[in-house]
């Protein structure tokens, strides 16, 4: 199931961006999912999904965000980890 909503977006704001409304939409979702990613709110592969791309594509997003898909308390467990590997 999708739910559905509309925003209002002025239009000197549009016509200043030239670009069209479905990639101000698209911007939109994946400035949302690096955002909700960011802070928890939503899984990698929710925000995937929101964003409208592969998780791979998703993680790249998150990359170039300078965020990243590794969550580590601090330096010990990253050790503690890398250890286990």
């Amino acid at each position: 199931m999708e739910y559905k909503t509309k925003i209002t977006i002025p239009e000197d704001i549009v016509l200043s961006l030239r670009t069209s409304d479905e990639d101000i939409v698209k911007d939109m979702k994946q400035t949302l999912a690096v955002k909700y990613y960011k802070e928890r709110k939503l899984s990698l592969g929710q925000c995937a999904e929101l964003a409208e791309m592969p998780k791979e594509d998703f993680i790249k997003l998150l990359s170039s965000n300078e965020i990243s898909i590794f969550n580590f308390e601090d330096d010990e467990e990253l050790l503690e980890d890398i250890r286990n590997a």
